[in-house]
């Protein structure tokens, strides 16, 4: 696992250079505000006053956990812009589910619009403003509460994750808002909780801007809590 360099006000540094800032964001900070409010983009640039330019080139839902990459100048932002639409900008969340896919692996492919009954949130099929969008799944662990998933976006729309996930009857552990359970009892009657949704940007592979050859490739442990749950649900294939 790649290590975090530091960590200022709860955010860790993971990769700097030239070009790019690369954090680990905690689960409660949104990566941006339509306001003045606290995120993980004010943060960045306190980290990191001398770039040319910081662009958040991912977002992550706030109760997600895991990587986030920022582009330094208007060229890296550029060259990452391209690098997603030529697919050589591949990321990998882990994700708890209390009820798994049947299928090992494969891919959702619905497409993203806006909730009727509530403009703050997504649903999968047709619908105002329809995007297009695909996520690859694989079934990583099976276990007695639950399954381990690896999910991997080809898109980047809004909550698509979460939104396909509970197309595909496998909400994430956690989800209140997309019907994800926040319990689950063991046969001995213990009972294991998720206060937040369980998914985790845990690797990033893209193009090293800054050589101009080669990738990066880059991995993040899950924080405490979302071990925590895997754990509790019977998962033991993580350390």
């Amino acid at each position: 696992m790649s290590a975090v360099s530091q960590w200022v006000n709860g955010v860790g540094v993971v990769h700097r250079d030239a070009a790019l800032l690369i954090l680990a964001k905690p689960s409660g900070l949104p990566t941006t505000t339509p306001d003045d409010a606290d995120c993980l983009v004010k943060r960045a640039q306190l980290l990191d006053p001398e770039a040319q330019r910081l662009h958040a080139t991912s977002r992550l839902d706030a109760e997600v956990s895991g990587l986030v990459t920022f582009a330094r100048t208007p060229a890296a932002a550029e060259a990452l812009r391209q690098a997603r639409a030529d697919g050589r900008y591949g990321r990998r969340y882990i994700a708890l589910t209390l009820t798994p896919p049947k299928a090992s692996e494969g891919a959702w492919d619905s497409a993203i619009s806006i909730d009727p009954r509530d403009r703050r949130k997504r649903v999968a099929g047709q619908g105002e403003q329809e995007k297009a969008a695909r996520s690859r799944f694989l079934v990583a662990e099976r276990m007695p509460l639950g399954a381990l998933l690896h999910l991997f976006p080809e898109t980047g729309r809004t909550h698509q994750l979460r939104v396909h996930a509970l197309a595909a009857g496998a909400p994430l552990f956690g989800d209140k808002v997309y019907g994800g359970p926040t319990r689950a009892t063991a046969a001995d009657g213990r009972v294991v909780t998720a206060r937040r949704t369980m998914l985790h940007c845990a690797a990033l592979r893209l193009p090293n801007v800054a050589s101009g050859t080669g990738e990066i490739e880059l991995t993040l442990d899950p924080p405490a809590d979302w071990l925590s749950a895997y754990r509790g649900l019977g998962g033991t294939a993580l350390p």
